[in-house]
């Protein structure tokens, strides 16, 4: 799928009335950001918000990104519903150009990208946090494939080269801290393009205070 076939998709996806994957937040994401101290978060890949919106719920300042105008538009409305505002950008992530050690958290929750850009993308990303700052991540495991193969109602990439593995996130993320690294089985039930069970890795990693040498 190139890229404005992707976007297309999406914005097919977003532009249904129902909130493709509800409005709560992931429960990992719920999980683990509900206990951190609020301070500056980006998520790429926010879709329509509902994670977003939830952090701004709690307090953080939240950029989110999407490639999908529609996504925005979903999540302006969930955020005006839940009393909330959002720096919202509509763009690919390659086009993005947001600065160095900025933020204090970042969420990727289901951010699965082309295989020829997931290594370079995950970088960037990295170079947006604050030494010290954390990662937050669910994505669908290389397990996965025969899952959603079986089971297309619990979504996900069917190309196994667009899912993870905890060998690739220590590759992503060298040197981090890791909290919780694992792949896990789980039930999922959000909205109605994530339903049954699927294969995940979780991962929380904390960005080092002081850059190793190499």
């Amino acid at each position: 799928m190139n890229t404005t076939d992707e976007i297309l998709h999406w914005d097919k996806r977003y532009k249904e009335e129902e909130f493709a994957y509800g409005k709560d937040p992931n429960v990992f994401f719920k999980e683990q950001i509900s206990s951190l101290i609020p301070g500056t978060i980006v998520l790429p890949a926010d879709g329509e918000g509902r994670n977003g919106v939830y952090a701004a719920e709690l307090g953080w300042e939240v950029t989110s990104i999407d490639q999908s105008t529609e996504a925005k538009y979903k999540a302006e409305l969930l955020a005006t519903e839940r009393g909330v505002t959002l720096d919202y950008i509509v763009d690919n992530l390659e086009n993005i150009t947001l600065k160095e050690n900025s933020f204090d958290a970042i969420a990727l929750i289901y951010a699965h990208f082309p295989a020829d850009i997931k290594l370079i993308a995950h970088q960037k990303i990295s170079q947006w946090l604050k030494p010290g700052g954390l990662i937050i991540f669910e994505a669908f495991s290389k397990s996965h494939k025969k899952l959603v193969d079986a089971n297309p109602k619990v979504g996900g990439p069917k190309n196994i080269d667009m899912l993870f593995s905890t060998e690739e996130i220590k590759e992503y993320f060298p040197n981090y801290e890791i909290e919780i690294l694992e792949e896990k089985i789980i039930p999922l039930q959000e909205g109605v393009y994530h339903i049954g069970t699927g294969s995940v890795i979780r991962f929380v990693g904390r960005k080092p205070a002081i850059e190793k040498l190499v």
